[in-house]
C-alpha cells in the first residue's frame, strides 16, 4: 500500500478484529501472572517451579517466533491466526482440567505456541491495509489496546478465579479462545485484493540483517522489566513483598494498562520522527525506569502502596518504546519476509524474560527455602532483572550500526 492510498472502512474492521485476537492472547499469556499464588497452592509447588511455567511458555513463544513468522509469510496471517487461536484455547482447557504439574507445563507450551501467531500476524496485516505514514501509529495502537488483555486478567479473570476456582477460570479462557478462532475466520482478510499467497523465504537473508538484531535487543531492553512484572513476579511482589491485597495489586495493574493505552499513540508519533535514534531513546527511557526501581528497592522496609503504584505505572508508560524496533524492521525489510523479520525482533524481550524470570525464582528459593518470600528477599532477587537488562543494553550498542537495506 502506498502513502496516497485511502484507508477503507474494511481496513479498520480487519485491524480491530486482529487487535481483539491479540488482546485475548495477552489475556492468556498474563493469566498465570495474576494467578501465581493460586498456582503454587493448586500444584503444590515452590517459586522456582512456578517460574518454570513462565520460562517454558515464554521460551516456547520466543523460539516459535521465527518459524511462526515464516509460516505467516508463506501461508498468510488469517490462517495462522485461526490455527494459533485453536492451539491456545486447547492449552487453556488442559490447564483448567489438570492437577498435574507436568501436564500443566505441557499446556503452557500450547499456550505459548498459539500466542506466537497473534502479534506477528496482525503486524503483517498492517502494511497490507494501511499506508506507511499510518503504520507506526496503528502498530502502537495494536500493542496498547492488545495489552488491555492485562486488564482482563488483572480484574475480571482474577475476580472470577477467586470466586469460582482454578478449574472454572481456565476453562472459561479456553471457551473464549474458541470464540477468538471464530472471529479470525469471519472478519480477517489478508489483503484488500487477492494475491499470490505462498512465497519461498530465504531465512538466512533475514537473519543477516542488522536491523533485525537491533530490533531484537531494542525489544529486550524495552520489554524486560514490565514483562517480568506482569507475567510472573509483579503480583507476588506487591502482595507478599509490599503487603497489598490481591485486589489492590490488580487495581494498580489496571491503572498501568490504562496509562499504556493513553501514551501509546504518542510513542507511535515519536517513533515516526526518531528513525535512526529509536533504539537509543528506548535505552534512555528504560534507564530512567531502572533508576526509579533502584530508589524503590533501596529502602530496607517495604515501600507504601503509593510508591509501588507510581513505579509500576512508570513502567507501563515506558513499555511501548519496546516496539520501536518493529517500525525499523518494517521500513527495511521486504513485505514478503516481514513476519519473519518481526518474529526475530520480537524474540528479544521474551528471551530476556525467560532468563531473568528463572533467575529470580532460583534466588527467591535460595534465600527463602521455606517459601516465605519477604520484601528483603525480593530486593535481592530483582537484581536478576537489573543484570539481564544491562546485558541487553551492551548487546544493543554492539549490534547498532548503519543498517543494510534488504532488497527483495
Amino acid at each position: 500500500m502506498t502513502s496516497t492510498t485511502p484507508v477503507s472502512r474494511r481496513a479498520f474492521v480487519v485491524w480491530f478484529a486482529g487487535t481483539m485476537i491479540y488482546m485475548m492472547a495477552i489475556l492468556g499469556r498474563t493469566s498465570l501472572g495474576v494467578a501465581g499464588v493460586q498456582a503454587m497452592e493448586h500444584f503444590h509447588i515452590d517459586a522456582s517451579r512456578l517460574a518454570v511455567f513462565t520460562s517454558v511458555q515464554v521460551g516456547v513463544y520466543a523460539l516459535a517466533q521465527i518459524p511462526m513468522g515464516a509460516a505467516i509469510d508463506r501461508f498468510q496471517p488469517r490462517l495462522m491466526l485461526l490455527v494459533g487461536a485453536v492451539i491456545m484455547a486447547a492449552g487453556q482447557l488442559v490447564l483448567g482440567l489438570t492437577t498435574s504439574y507436568g501436564v500443566a507445563i505441557a499446556a503452557r507450551v500450547l499456550v505459548g505456541v498459539g500466542d506466537a501467531s497473534a502479534f506477528l500476524s496482525v503486524m503483517r496485516l498492517i502494511p497490507a491495509w494501511f499506508p506507511p505514514r499510518r503504520a507506526p501509529l496503528m502498530s502502537q495502537l495494536l500493542a496498547s489496546i492488545g495489552w488491555g488483555g492485562q486488564f482482563l486478567s488483572a480484574v475480571p479473570f482474577l475476580a472470577y478465579l477467586e470466586h469460582a476456582g482454578w478449574r472454572s477460570a481456565f476453562l472459561a479462557l479456553g471457551v473464549l479462545g474458541i470464540g477468538v478462532a471464530v472471529v479470525a475466520a469471519l472478519f480477517i482478510r489478508n489483503a484488500p485484493t487477492t494475491q499470490a499467497t505462498r512465497t519461498k523465504l530465504q531465512l538466512g537473508t533475514v537473519v543477516r540483517q542488522p536491523v533485525c538484531w537491533e530490533g531484537f535487543f531494542t525489544h529486550w531492553v524495552g520489554l524486560l522489566p514490565n514483562l517480568v512484572f506482569t507475567l510472573l513476579w509483579g503480583v507476588p511482589l506487591l502482595t507478599l513483598g509490599v503487603g497489598l491485597s490481591p485486589q489492590a495489586a490488580g487495581r494498580i495493574l489496571v491503572v498501568g494498562v490504562c496509562i499504556t493505552i493513553v501514551v501509546s499513540p504518542a510513542h507511535g508519533m515519536l517513533s515516526a520522527r526518531l528513525r535512526q535514534r529509536r533504539s537509543l531513546v528506548t535505552v534512555a527511557l528504560n534507564a530512567c525506569y531502572f533508576a526509579a526501581l533502584g530508589v524503590f528497592f533501596a529502602s530496607p522496609t517495604p515501600r507504601g502502596w503509593l510508591f509501588a503504584a507510581a513505579v509500576t505505572c512508570l513502567g507501563f508508560a515506558i513499555v511501548p518504546a519496546s516496539n520501536f524496533g518493529f517500525d525499523s524492521v518494517r521500513e527495511q525489510l521486504a513485505h514478503r519476509s516481514l513476519a519473519t523479520g518481526t518474529g526475530l525482533a520480537n524474540m528479544g524481550g521474551f528471551v530476556a524474560v525467560m532468563i531473568a524470570g528463572q533467575l529470580m525464582g532460583l534466588i527467591l528459593d535460595a534465600l527463602a527455602p521455606d517459601g516465605h518470600y519477604t520484601w528483603a528477599v525480593f530486593r535481592v532477587a530483582w537484581l536478576a532483572v537489573f543484570g539481564t537488562w544491562a546485558a541487553g543494553v551492551i548487546a544493543l550498542l554492539v549490534v547498532r550500526r548503519p543498517r543494510v537495506q534488504f532488497v527483495a
